[in-house]
């Protein structure tokens, strides 16, 4: 484990949660992610199910939580199922876990083997009514591959055919969406190791570094920190920042470009996404600048817009007609472009096409449903960006920020965004080499 031990208390109140949610009668059921293979014998690296890890805090292959919370068997109500560790497995993969390693760190009293699971599900599923079963409900997830979850709703419904089935996922998406203090804690460390991968980069970025050297520094910074990528890096210069989803990170960047810097480090398991928007030179042309405190102005008003009760379309509508503002002023757009509502957002969208943001926590997109009023405990992103690929850049910036009744709270507040900070602190880093 990479990341300091989590108090159980979290996946014990996680649990709790669920538990209230669930109709009478009922046993659900949540499985661990498969390994995913690459090529030849190949695996790729395992990244938890963030549902299994809400509830357990566990990580390993081929776990299974049931709860059954009627369950006449008491010690059969909260149950986790492992890989049963022998001296084989411990040679060629290292340690598992054992019992009482995973109830130190789910909380749950009841741990067996997996090779008990089919018999006490199946005494679980004669007493039961409902079946709470999982699957990946993201509204913009492409699935391909078929899941372990998957797999397992069709085994259930082949042998019990007879039971009420019913989805677990919009159970899961409205507890996640709500922040406990200590995943809150978990979020802040995510955004601190991120502030120290991009202060690194502000100190030796140079005119022809590649955008993949840049990668490098970030893979360093977040790795002895004890974390990770929370998602493919975006190291974008000059007019690469204007494909939103660049990835590549193989070009040299130029004297006199910006280069923008979407990269965010997950520490366990919980993400920071972060934007910044940099001159390889170190100062910015009045141009650029012009544009980048554009795109400033807008995110700190949206910042202070992310207030409980609002609709995430009202809050995306607001952005796009501030931005419009903002592309006149640059002599984007006309002033006649903006005859009416409908017609600025239209316009701002030539320049700022994107949401301007989205849940955050376990998954970097996260889940909760955007159809509902922002709520105190929610966690957002707030990135808006002007892309201009007839000048050959783009600039976006991006901030983290948990919703409170007192209003936002940001968590990337000391990460520096101010054109003169980031200058001063480029040119001091270049003094000193």
């Amino acid at each position: 484990m990479r990341y300091r031990k989590i108090d159980a208390r979290l996946f014990v109140r996680n649990r709790d949660r669920l538990r209230k949610l669930l109709a009478p009668d009922s046993v659900a059921v949540v499985n661990a992610n498969d390994l995913m293979p690459t090529n030849a014998d190949g695996t790729f690296l395992m990244r938890p199910n963030s549902d299994l890890f809400y509830l357990t805090g566990v990580e390993q292959e081929e776990t299974i939580l049931l709860l059954a919370p009627d369950a006449s068997n008491e010690k059969e109500r909260e149950i986790l199922f492992l890989r049963e560790p022998n001296k084989r497995l411990e040679l060629w993969e290292g340690h598992k876990l054992s019992k009482e390693e995973a109830r130190e760190i789910s909380g749950i009293q009841e741990v067996r083997w997996l090779s008990e699971f089919a018999q006490t599900f199946h005494r679980r599923m004669c007493e039961a009514e409902n079946v709470y079963l999982n699957a990946n409900e993201h509204p913009r997830a492409v699935i391909e591959v078929e899941t372990r979850d998957a797999r397992f709703v069709r085994w259930c419904r082949e042998r019990y055919p007879l039971h009420q089935y019913r989805r677990l996922a919009p159970l899961m998406h409205r507890l996640r969406v709500v922040k406990d203090p200590i995943e809150v804690e978990l979020l802040r460390e995510a955004c601190r190791i991120t502030r120290e991968g991009f202060l690194r980069v502000l100190g030796v970025l140079r005119p022809g570094m590649n955008e993949m050297e840049i990668e490098a520094e970030y893979a360093y910074e977040f790795t002895r920190r004890g974390a990770r990528f929370a998602y493919p890096p975006i190291v974008a210069a000059g007019p690469n920042a204007c494909a939103l989803h660049y990835m590549q990170n193989d070009q040299p960047c130029l004297p006199g470009q910006l280069v923008l810097l979407d990269v965010g480090a997950a520490y366990a398991n919980y993400s920071a996404d972060l934007t910044r928007t940099v001159p390889v030179s170190g100062r910015f042309t009045r141009r650029q600048r012009a544009v980048y405190e554009a795109v400033l102005r807008v995110m700190r008003a949206m910042i202070r817009a992310a207030v409980p009760g609002k609709l995430h379309r009202e809050w995306q509508k607001e952005a796009e007609l501030l931005m419009f503002e903002e592309l006149v002023r640059l002599g984007l757009l006309r002033p006649q472009e903006g005859r009416n509502e409908e017609a600025r957002r239209a316009a701002a969208k030539k320049y700022f096409m994107h949401g301007l943001g989205h849940p955050l926590g376990l998954d970097v997109h996260d889940v909760g449903s955007l159809r509902e009023p922002f709520a105190p405990g929610w966690t957002l992103t707030v990135e808006p960006g002007i892309y201009i690929p007839e000048e050959g850049f783009g600039v976006r910036l991006e901030n983290d920020v948990l919703l409170t009744e007192e209003g936002p709270v940001d968590l990337m507040a000391d990460i520096p965004v101010e054109p003169e900070e980031i200058e001063t602190l480029m040119a001091e880093a270049r003094r000193e080499a």
